[in-house]
């Protein structure tokens, strides 16, 4: 998980990526696409994955082939080096997706797929819940589009919690929508944001995941959560 893969992966193959880039170009004509560059750690990272961009566009433009010369450049926020300098990412792109599954594992220093360890991964974490904070925040600030996306998203006793600190975009797989959707409808926007307030000032994952399903079941409370 920490090894050569997505964004760096692609700025060591540059002619893969190009190839992709222009692909996606293309494709952005037929419909409505945007462009995310995964797993970025640093601004040079994000700066070469742009540049790389306009050379694709520059490739297209002398083929005299039809391409999205406008197409809307985002990145998927998944590190914290990334989380801590999200005020000046959110000056080079148009929207940020939140990645919680790659986001919460290197935060805590714990791969989820390893089960001698998978118990320290936790999305109730202190630690995470106020990094996402920080991140909504400067992304609102900075008028930037921000959602989220991961396991996270999908799981009911967190949808208070992220709609309590300003998230209004959640991407999850199809069978969770249903549950998070009627949650959404039978909370006001005021209560979710006194939730989120409290749970900010909890001191461990335990109290955390506690307190946010005790006011999960209270809306929902013949639900299993």
């Amino acid at each position: 998980m920490l090894g050569n893969r997505s964004l760096r992966y692609s700025l060591q193959n540059l002619a893969m990526f190009k190839n992709q880039l222009r692909a996606i170009l293309r494709a952005a004509v037929q419909g409505n696409v945007r462009l995310m560059f995964p797993l970025v750690t640093s601004l040079t990272e994000l700066r070469q994955a742009k540049m790389t961009l306009l050379d694709a566009m520059e490739d297209l433009e002398e083929a005299g082939l039809d391409f999205k010369r406008d197409i809307e450049v985002g990145m998927m926020l998944e590190t914290p080096a990334a989380a801590c300098q999200c005020k000046e990412f959110a000056r080079e792109v148009s929207f940020i997706s939140i990645g919680t599954n790659d986001l919460i594992q290197y935060l805590l220093a714990a791969d989820r797929g390893n089960e001698r360890v998978s118990r320290y991964y936790s999305p109730s974490h202190p630690a995470v819940i106020r990094t996402l904070r920080d991140v909504i925040r400067a992304c609102k600030k900075a008028q930037v589009d921000v959602s989220l996306c991961g396991e996270m998203a999908g799981e009911p006793i967190y949808t208070l919690l992220l709609v309590g600190m300003g998230l209004r975009t959640l991407s999850m797989a199809p069978n969770n929508i249903p549950e998070i959707k009627k949650l959404v409808r039978t909370c006001t926007v005021a209560r979710a944001e006194r939730v989120a307030r409290r749970a900010l000032t909890l001191e461990t994952d335990a109290q955390v995941s506690y307190y946010l399903r005790s006011e999960t079941k209270k809306l929902l409370p013949d639900d299993p959560i």
